[in-house]
């Protein structure tokens, strides 16, 4: 038995309340992503548009709830256990990288494989506002989830087996994913440096 499975039976005591569950924890500590609960509910559910709709409003909403907690963690005790093993200038920096791409991060975080709980913790040590970090994060996981409803939906048996391959490989697809956003803003301010050789003027 793997850890996934062995984190989804500890759950699984709950019975429906268990996509709940693993949805709200996730966005808080554990790594288990609620897709692996919420997918297999969908596929399930097909052509019972009452019962999908309500799979994905609790999957949403529950993630967005946990996150918040996983917020509050961040700013309870995070920024004090930066200040106790760490400077100042960490909570400084925290602060100016939530200020500058906080809700843009939270969506991307919301939406894609990179993981969502860590931008909570952040957001929370930075002390993001708490009105963008909601709306951002109700916006990328309702997207997200609407959008598996929509492809199981649509497709159903093809798109159960292509997500959940996506699940096996989020990882590596996270590692991408902030690779790429990394070589973009380099890509970015290497644009922005250019500057045109001065001419000779003889």
């Amino acid at each position: 038995m793997s850890w996934k499975e062995s984190i989804l039976d500890a759950f699984d005591v709950f019975g429906p309340a268990s996509l709940a569950m693993v949805s709200m924890s996730e966005a808080i500590i554990q790594p288990v992503p609620p897709d692996l609960v919420y997918i297999p509910m969908l596929l399930n559910e097909i052509g019972n548009t009452n019962v999908v709709l309500w799979l994905w409003f609790v999957v949403t909403v529950s993630s967005v709830a946990g996150s918040f907690i996983g917020y509050l963690i961040g700013q309870r005790w995070g920024r004090s256990l930066i200040g106790k093993f760490g400077s100042s200038n960490h909570v400084e920096k925290i602060e100016a990288l939530t200020e500058r791409y906080g809700t843009l991060g939270i969506f991307i975080a919301a939406f894609s494989p990179i993981p969502y709980k860590v931008f909570g913790w952040l957001a929370g040590m930075g002390a993001m506002d708490k009105r963008p970090f909601i709306a951002a994060g109700l916006l990328g996981r309702g997207l997200r989830f609407g959008l598996e409803a929509v492809l199981i939906g649509v497709y159903g048996n093809q798109a159960y087996d292509a997500l959940m391959w996506f699940l096996d490989n989020e990882i590596l697809l996270a590692i991408l994913i902030m690779l790429g956003i990394g070589a973009t803003i380099l890509a970015w301010k290497w644009w922005n440096g250019l500057q045109p050789e001065p001419s000779d003027q003889s």
